[in-house]
């Protein structure tokens, strides 16, 4: 079972244990960890599950999408290399441990 790790900008830390076939969005969600909106459900429709990854842990993911891409350019908080929506990121057998830092914005 994935073990992801919620940073917020203040440095607090929300560790939980997700299944996979669950996304980072979706967990962080029901687990009411703050600062990941997600007005769209997932959809894809919004950039209000906006995260950064930690270095090097983006890559498990495979490439940003097109329309995840567009969306990027749209966040609240400023975009960087590690950016990425959290409803995109899904979780599987393979993702051990995941770092997420939570932006100080999503709308």
């Amino acid at each position: 079972m994935p073990k992801v790790t919620y940073v917020q900008p203040d440095g607090t830390e929300t560790v939980l244990d997700l299944p996979a076939g669950s996304t980072v969005m979706r967990g962080a969600v029901a687990a009411g960890v703050p600062g990941i909106v997600a007005e769209c459900g997932g959809n894809l429709m919004c950039a209000t599950c906006h995260v950064y990854t930690a270095d090097g842990e983006g890559d498990v993911f495979g490439a940003v999408t097109d329309e995840e891409d567009e969306l990027l350019d749209c966040t609240a908080a400023p975009r960087l290399g590690t950016s990425r929506l959290s409803c995109q990121l899904g979780l599987t057998a393979e993702v051990n441990a995941l770092t997420i830092h939570v932006p100080g914005a999503q709308t």
